[in-house]
């Protein structure tokens, strides 16, 4: 009796058991049912959908009159559905007869049991149609765009170029990659278990949205004015390469950014020179091709950079203009003797004779009279230890003595140019600072971006440092840069009706001793107002090298074209313009 009373307490429990698992079930159940149908209705037709991308077309790039710089052109992508051949060797035979592409390759892809494999891309307009009317089944041509550079090779340092996926590489392209690539859209298409697209449905589409584009500060006409001059004088003086800078330097807005030899952007991973490739050289000589030395490299500015210590010992009070000098010939420092570059000496000299002269001694004093705390300091506000933070990738930065490590040696070369490097760039924007009334600006080439469909504008912004010097010594050092160009070193900028300032140098690349120069002059017009800055480098010159004889008439030239062009007139400029 107890036997069965127990078996009847156990059934009942299994009972109770079984009937609480089937209400959970069911309840489960219901809710997947009515509260989750919808979630997994679209699973369940996700499994029977496929995606096709659809490329954003990319931003063009302007420059500042509304010239297009990087534009898109129509191409399509070709790709394989493995579900969908039906016939597997006429898949191949035609993608090997309309593309220039390896049969293996093409086969594997082909005969690989995978959703979508893609044969090749940037393939031209006109030849996917062709592909196309060949209706294969298994073949998919799909639209995209690829980059298209209307002027080949111009600015190419600037621009940069985009790679295969349209995603910037280098240059402004990769510097506003996230503004110009834009959003890209789908089409997707109905399958059926098999992955065969099912015609009784529509595709749906999504709909790309083009990235915003880019107006630029970037002047076509100056870009190839500056172009010009510079592979004229590669090609007179069989220089290494030749870089120019021309700026607005009031507000550091770039015209035109030179780095000659320059590469094709339509063509950007050919070689511009004959080498001998290997695979393991072959990315390094690419990367030098791309390089913008103007950004990313440094060099010793010379005797271009008395126009800091200049500025630095007016404006701390190390000298005046009333001060005079005498030149031997040489400085001793310690026991070194330094030359000037007229060995006979100077003799006496004012000091804005000093500066006409280009004489090293005389800087060298004019150094140790400012010190070199003193000298750092306006090296600093000047931005001559950071980075300018213009808007392109890969700019390098200064090489400089640690303070502490400054002796007499290295104060007397660093007053007149040598010991420490910068880059081009950093220098044009500290000479800027120095003759636009002493504010601190920073170098662009971005303008504003426009939204392609909306047309709204949004325009870029810049940091400035106003009074990073005083305007009073601004406008002392103006004066006596004009006096190097009308009388002293740089008489070969003169340009009639013009008032131009500037400064010449000719630097000895290390090590020393190769008979390797850099030959430099940097300038700006009207030196009473400037609206226009320029700098040269000309790199390793044969014959004569001298920055005076050779780069001071590029700028001459440069600026006799774009003065005019920029509405800057000639005017009657009296014979006794500049104090001695």
């Amino acid at each position: 009796m107890k036997l069965y009373s127990f078996n009847r307490r156990r059934i009942f429990i299994v009972f109770l058991c079984m009937l609480g698992a089937g209400l959970f079930l069911t309840g489960r159940l219901a809710y997947l049912m009515i509260y989750q149908s919808e979630h997994y209705t679209m699973l369940a037709d996700s499994l029977h959908e496929r995606e096709r991308s659809i490329k954003a077309p990319r931003g063009r790039i302007y420059d500042r009159n509304g010239n297009i710089l990087a534009d898109n052109r129509a191409v399509c992508s070709i790709s394989v559905i493995h579900s969908q051949i039906e016939d597997e060797e006429e898949v191949i035979s035609a993608l090997l007869t309309y593309l220039d592409t390896d049969e293996e390759k093409v086969r594997t892809k082909v005969t690989k049991n995978s959703s979508r494999e893609i044969i090749a891309v940037n393939v031209e307009k006109s030849l996917a149609d062709e592909i196309r009317e060949l209706n294969i089944s298994g073949i998919k041509v799909d639209e995209d765009y690829k980059r298209y550079y209307p002027y080949g090779s111009l600015a190419s340092k600037v621009l940069g170029f985009t790679g295969a996926d349209n995603q910037g590489i280098v240059g402004l392209e990769v510097s506003y990659d996230d503004v110009l690539s834009g959003t890209d859209g789908s089409i997707n298409a109905v399958t059926d278990a098999k992955g065969i697209e099912l015609v009784e449905f529509s595709e749906s589409r999504v709909n790309p949205i083009p990235g915003k584009d880019l107006v630029t500060s970037i002047d076509l006409n100056i870009q190839r004015y500056a172009t010009q001059a510079a592979l004229k004088v590669m090609e007179e003086k069989n220089a290494n390469r030749v870089c120019i800078i021309i700026m607005n330097p009031q507000n550091g807005e770039v015209y035109a950014m030179v780095d000659v030899p320059e590469y094709d952007l339509n063509n950007p991973f050919e070689l511009n020179y004959e080498a001998n490739v290997t695979e393991d050289n072959q990315m390094d000589l690419l990367n030098n091709m791309w390089r913008n030395f103007n950004i990313s490299d440094t060099y010793e500015p010379g005797s271009t950079c008395k126009i800091v210590t200049l500025t630095s010992a007016l404006e701390s009070g190390a000298v005046t203009k009333e001060n005079t000098f005498y030149c031997p010939g040489y400085k001793m420092i310690e026991d070194r003797r330094i030359r000037c570059h007229k060995t006979t000496g100077h003799g006496s000299e004012t000091l804005v004779e000093a500066l006409m002269n280009s004489c090293n001694p005389a800087f060298m004093e004019i150094g140790e009279r400012t010190g070199a705390e003193t000298l750092y300091e306006y090296y600093g506000k000047l931005g001559l230890f950071e980075k300018t933070g213009i808007d392109l990738p890969g700019e390098g930065s200064s090489i400089m003595h640690k303070l502490e490590d400054i002796g007499p040696v290295e104060l007397a070369t660093m007053s007149f140019g040598q010991s420490f490097q910068i880059t081009p760039i950093q220098f044009i924007t500290a000479i800027s600072t120095v003759i636009n009334g002493g504010n601190k600006i920073t170098p662009h080439i971005g303008i504003r971006f426009i939204d392609s469909e909306s047309q709204e504008s949004n325009v870029l912004e810049y940091p400035v440092i106003n009074n990073a010097i005083k305007e009073s010594t601004s406008n002392t050092v103006r004066e006596m840069l004009e006096s190097v160009v009308s009388e002293g070193s740089g008489s070969k900028a003169a340009l009639p009706g013009y008032r131009i300032g500037g400064k010449t140098a000719t630097s000895e690349k290390l090590p020393r001793g190769t008979g390797l120069y850099i030959s430099s002059f940097i300038g700006f017009a009207p030196a009473d107002n400037p609206q226009v800055i320029g700098i040269i480098l000309i790199d390793e010159p044969e014959g004569v090298y001298y920055g005076g004889t050779i780069a001071a008439p590029v700028i001459r030239d440069i600026f006799s074209n774009i003065l005019p062009y920029l509405g800057i007139e000639a005017e009657e400029i009296p014979e006794t313009d500049t104090e001695q």
